[in-house]
């Protein structure tokens, strides 16, 4: 990541708007925008396959692959940045499920998979699909749901203004796109 025209640019758009970048509480601000993005954006440096293997660390399944156990971790949150408009995707609560094939992962794994690959410009639906195809890839099974839940401020703060609506997005992998009791862990 560039911080150095990151913090050109965000002085150019201080300019532009009408404001001064040189009085007291703006000087700093290029600096602050960039360092900010550099730690919000982090997941643009990594592909799908780099985060599967950074957070795929991974336990002999003790349940000897029985096809009717599923790891499920719910109300993960994050945020994430719409690539539209470079708004914020806020109060988003991420559900994930799979059905283990002879190794589980580490459940603060399954968390910090879905954090990485928020930090990213994202649109909810890529978001949860890139979920799901990085904890097929560290789990080894091709059987993932994931559910997201958030809002907008792309809607919330600008436009319609509509500070209620909530997007609800489904990603089915494997058998959860034909068993409705694997999906209903997810609800």
């Amino acid at each position: 990541m560039d911080l150095q025209a990151i913090e050109t640019h965000v002085k150019g758009i201080i300019e532009a708007i009408g404001e001064n970048p040189e009085r007291e509480g703006l000087r700093e601000t290029p600096a602050r925008v960039a360092k900010m993005l550099e730690e919000m954006l982090e997941g643009i440096a990594y592909s799908n396959h780099e985060i599967a293997e950074m957070f795929g660390k991974t336990f002999e399944d003790e349940t000897n692959g029985m096809a009717d156990k599923a790891v499920v971790v719910r109300d993960i949150t994050v945020f994430s940045y719409c690539e539209h408009h470079l708004a914020l995707m806020y109060d988003m609560t991420v559900n994930v499920a799979y059905v283990p094939r002879g190794k589980v992962l580490g459940l603060s794994k399954i968390a910090r998979i879905c954090d990485m690959a928020a930090k990213r410009l994202q649109l909810q639906e890529r978001l949860g699909s890139d979920i799901a195809e990085i904890i097929s890839e560290a789990a080894g099974t091709p059987d993932v749901g994931v559910t997201i839940s958030g809002c907008h401020s792309c809607m919330s703060a600008r436009g319609i203004r509509n500070t209620n609506a909530k997007t609800f997005t489904t990603t089915y992998l494997g058998s959860f796109k034909t068993d409705a009791a694997l999906r209903e862990l997810l609800r």
